[in-house]
């Protein structure tokens, strides 16, 4: 059974979520506040956070961060304010999805759902997206059954996209995961690379999506 814990003020709101969390079957605990939130999250093994941003003393991109220092748990941040500065820190931060108060609480479910896939889903497995095949084992990359010849950064590039697929990641993140170090230089390096693959993927190159301020994602429509 999926572990899920809850971070947010509102009583009547975190029993919404729970409710539906277990009945999609999470084992759900909950938390009013951040420093609580963070005591609970160091006691325990959880397979999703559904964070608040807005909450008295320590707010949601606070705790997000004290998570981030140790753990790579996916967390999906809940906001009354959608202003695209909160959505952009927090993805910054490491958050996995955004989504705006109200909400449908099913949606939450659909998005969560779709996160522990990501998360879930082998490190090995082939990657398809249309006629665009990626396979980590052989380090290869096929589009309409032929080879392309990518250099070893733009492969790597490519898989830490498409292994995210739809998650925002910054330059800093995708230079730390990629290049193996935390890079403190021109993050350009990373849009250099990014210009090539595009150029290597042809028809595919929309896949590989610009986020403004931000960083880049890798999002699959059937229109490409």
């Amino acid at each position: 059974m999926p572990n899920m814990l809850i971070i947010d003020d509102d009583l009547h709101l975190r029993k919404l979520v729970r409710t539906y969390g277990e009945v999609e079957g999470f084992h759900c605990q909950e938390a009013e506040n951040g420093e609580c939130a963070l005591k609970i999250a160091l006691k325990n093994s959880f397979d999703i956070l559904v964070l608040d941003v807005m909450m008295p003393d320590m707010d949601g991109f606070d705790v997000l961060k004290e998570i981030r220092r140790t753990s790579q748990v996916p967390v999906i941040m809940l906001t009354a304010r959608g202003e695209e500065y909160d959505k952009l820190k927090g993805f910054e931060l490491g958050a996995d999805d955004y989504i705006s108060k109200p909400f449908s609480p099913k949606e939450l479910m659909a998005r969560i759902g779709a996160i522990l896939r990501r998360s879930n889903k082998s490190q090995t497995d082939t990657i398809s997206f249309g006629q665009l095949t990626i396979d980590p084992a052989s380090r290869t990359v096929a589009l309409h059954g032929e080879k392309i010849n990518l250099p070893p950064k733009e492969f790597d590039l490519l898989l830490k996209l498409s292994q995210n697929e739809r998650v925002v990641l910054s330059r800093e993140k995708l230079l730390q995961t990629v290049w193996g170090y935390h890079y403190y230089g021109d993050v350009r390096t990373v849009d250099t690379h990014i210009k090539s693959l595009r150029e290597h993927l042809g028809q595919y190159r929309k896949l590989i999506q610009t986020v403004w301020g931000v960083g880049y994602k890798l999002e699959y429509t059937e229109e490409i």
